[in-house]
Order: C-alpha cells, then structure tokens, then sequence
C-alpha cells in the first residue's frame, strides 16, 4: 500500500481518467495522500496575442474546477495545477513532494512516440519512485 500518489491528469478527448483514478483507490493505504496534477503548457507569446486578457486564468481556474470535482469522490485527494512542460513537470513535482507511486495514463505508441517520446515514457525514465502505466 502506498502512502503518497502523484496522478497526472490529461483532459484529452482520447483519455480515459477513470483507469488511473481506480488504480489510485486500489493502491492507497487508507490514510493515502493523492494527488492529482494537471500541467498547463506554456502558450507561445506569438499566439498569446491572439487571445483574450483573462483566458489563461479562466482556463486555469476551469481545470481546477474540474480537478477539485474529481478529487471530492477519493478520500484524501486534492487536485493541482502547474505550468511548464508535462514531463519535466511532473518530475519537478514529484521531487519536490516525494511521492512513492505515480500513475500516469498512457495511449498507444505510434511512430511520433517512437520518434520524439511521450510524457509517460519520460517520466518513466527519469522518475525517483515506482511509476504504474495504464493503458
């Protein structure tokens, strides 16, 4: 059982969250500190112009809504949004607040994953505790 769960969420129309979410539950000592994260990437200054004044706020502050939705139904989970690159992201995360496990959702490999990589692949790589990959 682990005491400490990192779960980087995506909201992609090809992710299912509920696998990862499950997994947590499974996984969690009863006094378990989950943790789901969402990274915002950075938005390049050359299309930031293009955007309205508060739609980096409003977005941040609709994808908290959402995280803090789906933490209200796992005991102990809270939800946090963070900005930078995924990968990187979520590995700066994890050092500075130590999980045991992190559980990150993954799509099948195609020919650009093989290529340039994916955010599971990099933190499976590079983390410092147990990753479990869902599919």
């Amino acid at each position: 059982m682990y005491q400490n769960i990192l779960v980087p969420i995506a909201f992609d129309t090809d992710r299912d969250t509920s696998g990862p979410l499950k997994l947590a539950q499974l996984l969690a000592s009863p006094e378990a500190k989950i943790t789901l994260l969402h990274v915002v990437e950075h938005i390049p200054g050359y299309a930031i112009s293009y955007m309205p004044q508060d739609y980096l706020k409003a977005a941040r502050d609709a994808i908290q809504e959402q995280l803090d939705d789906m933490a209200a139904t796992i005991p102990n989970a809270t939800g946090v949004v963070i900005e930078g690159h995924s990968g990187r992201s979520i590995l700066d995360w994890a050092e500075s607040n130590l999980p045991d496990l992190i559980i990150i959702a993954s799509h099948r490999p195609g020919m650009q994953d093989l290529l340039l990589g994916s955010t599971a692949s990099q933190v499976v790589r590079h983390a410092a505790c147990a990753v479990h990959v869902v599919r």
